[in-house]
């Protein structure tokens, strides 16, 4: 059972993550093969605060 985790900014809404998911289940499929219910795809929502690059805050690197 492949398992997909994707992290990313907090913000998208629930059409954005669910067009997210059958894209990435459509590629996996076609790439590596199997069945879509094998598919799993954990999303996870991070602030800009708990995400750091480079010595940086997201936060202020990217404020809103």
């Amino acid at each position: 059972m492949p398992i997909i985790r994707v992290e990313m900014f907090k913000g998208r809404t629930r059409e954005q993550k669910r067009a997210l998911v059958r894209e990435l289940t459509d590629t996996f499929i076609r790439t590596c093969g199997g069945k879509p219910e094998s598919v799993q795809i954990v999303i996870t929502d991070v602030a800009k605060e708990d995400w750091g690059t480079a010595g940086v805050l997201m936060a202020d690197k990217y404020p809103d």
